[in-house]
């Protein structure tokens, strides 16, 4: 990504112009720019920081540190997770199943960002959800 998106960026979480962000909105922030932050990667960089706002500056020393961040990942990467579950090898996963999964392993979500993933993609009517194609219409997000 160029300097000029970085700072095109920037500048779209600077509402009220005054070349500072509040620390809260960090993560939006970097997965605007296409970053994959997770919350405790987030909250790590928050604690980090010397003040309840930053600059530009240090947002360009947060998104080129060492360690940065890993990529979205390939889809098969996510659809080989969700295999794990699909005992009869189907390419179904129950929408509960699903909402269990997001909000209770890894990176948990909320129930609200389980409901925004959900919306939109196919349930058939035994409430089942092909995977696969939820995977892709996530990574599409």
């Amino acid at each position: 990504m160029s300097t000029k998106a970085y700072k095109d960026a920037f500048a779209l979480f600077d509402k009220k112009a005054t070349g500072r962000i509040p620390q809260e909105a960090l993560g939006d922030l970097l997965r605007a720019i296409g970053q994959n932050p997770t919350l405790a990667e987030i909250s790590t960089l928050e604690s980090s920081l010397p003040a309840s706002e930053f600059d530009y500056d240090t947002f360009v020393k947060i998104i080129t540190r060492p360690d940065g961040f890993k990529s979205l990942g390939e889809p098969e990467d996510y659809i080989r997770g969700f295999q794990v579950f699909d005992k009869d090898s189907t390419g179904l996963i129950g929408v509960g199943e699903l909402r269990y999964i997001l909000t209770s392993l890894g990176e948990k979500l909320t129930e609200s960002e389980v409901d925004e993933l959900l919306r939109g993609v196919n349930v058939t009517r035994d409430r089942n959800v092909d995977y696969t194609e939820f995977v892709k219409s996530v990574l599409a997000q």
